[in-house]
């Protein structure tokens, strides 16, 4: 049971932190080295058994992803991901949702939604 709270005060603490991150960084908007304007967005990806990945697993998954985004160029970034049950949170900056797609197929990670972030917000909103 203390491991669960451990780990759930965890989650907590990062999407805090991650949401602070977000928060100030999608005030302006990115820009890529054409200037062209990108947008966040949040993947949301099926993964069974999500959670009992090994640290191994999820270093070779990022290897693979920078390894596709390196061959991608610019125009999308991986921001961070959220493993969560049997599922995969991720947030990139892309210029549009096709290269979301292409980054997916390229990389084989399934894609179940992906969702254009309008705003962020935390408990400093309440303060601004």
């Amino acid at each position: 049971m203390n491991k669960i709270i451990h780990r759930l005060l965890l989650l907590s603490a990062t999407v805090l932190f991650t949401t602070m991150a977000i928060a100030q960084n999608t005030g302006d908007a990115a820009k890529t080295k054409n200037n062209s304007t990108m947008k966040t967005y949040l993947i949301e990806r099926d993964i069974p058994g999500a959670s009992t990945l090994t640290p191994a697993d999820l270093k070779g998954i990022s290897q693979k992803s920078c390894s596709v985004l390196k061959e991608m160029g610019p125009k999308i970034q991986w921001q961070h991901s959220y493993v969560a049950g049997n599922k995969v949170f991720c947030v990139y900056k892309a210029e549009n949702p096709e290269l979301l797609r292409e980054h997916a197929q390229k990389g084989g990670f399934p894609i179940t939604s992906i969702t254009e972030i309008a705003n962020v917000i935390s408990p400093a909103t309440a303060n601004q």
